[in-house]
């Protein structure tokens, strides 16, 4: 399977770490083999050079020519409609789903494992009726 992915103007990344962490934003430059510039004026994220190491490239690509002002990536940005297809990403919603259980208290775990309880006896119970079901209309 042949690499998809690559450094390259306009690729969206997903900032992992450093100041601007958990937002994304788009290459506008490769300064050298281990810094690009981004922009991302639509997260929030000002112009700066970016290590490669602390970036995550996403799937994502939109084009605009090499070293573009802010208001040229934020109106491609914009016309690509990113935000909305990372929000709908499942990357952005297990990041999400993480955030809302780190920030869980004990008696939120307590209530969340109770309720996967109730819910997997009533799962377990409708198919074992189906289950039996099946076994007399065999029998017959």
């Amino acid at each position: 399977m042949p690499f998809k992915k690559f450094v390259e103007i306009g690729r969206v990344a997903f900032l992992a770490d450093g100041p601007e962490k958990g937002k994304i934003a788009a290459i506008v430059n490769v300064i050298d083999q281990n810094k690009v510039l981004i922009d991302g004026p639509t997260t929030g994220v000002s112009r700066q050079a970016y290590p490669i190491k602390q970036i995550h490239l996403t799937n994502m690509k939109v084009t605009f020519p090499f070293d573009s002002p802010t208001r040229v990536v934020r109106k491609e940005l914009t016309a690509a409609k990113v935000d909305e297809k990372w929000a709908e990403s499942s990357w952005a919603k297990r990041l999400e789903n993480k955030a809302k259980r780190l920030s869980m208290y004990d008696f939120d775990r307590f209530k969340l494992r109770v309720a996967k309880t109730r819910r997997n006896r009533i799962v377990s119970h409708a198919l074992n009726s189906k289950k039996k079901a099946l076994k007399k209309a065999a029998k017959k």
